[in-house]
């Protein structure tokens, strides 16, 4: 999984009635755009993240939610 700072992440829930996670990525500490990355979450969190097979990465929109709320 590559990524740039900006994309968005959603982590699928794995249980029934689990709701999805919605983030977005303000650092990238892998080479390349790989992980681990340092996320932005929805619920006004921060955390250092390792993708698994049930996130997905959509590309940055032109204004970030981050920098639109400076």
């Amino acid at each position: 999984m590559k990524a740039v700072i900006g994309d968005e992440l959603t982590v699928q829930g794995r249980h029934q009635g689990d709701g999805d996670r919605h983030g977005e990525i303000i650092e990238i500490h892998g080479q390349a755009g790989n992980p681990p990355y340092v996320v932005h979450w929805q619920d006004g969190h921060e955390s250092v993240f390792f993708p698994s097979a049930d996130t997905i990465v959509a590309e940055h929109r032109a204004a970030s939610r981050r920098s639109a709320r400076k």
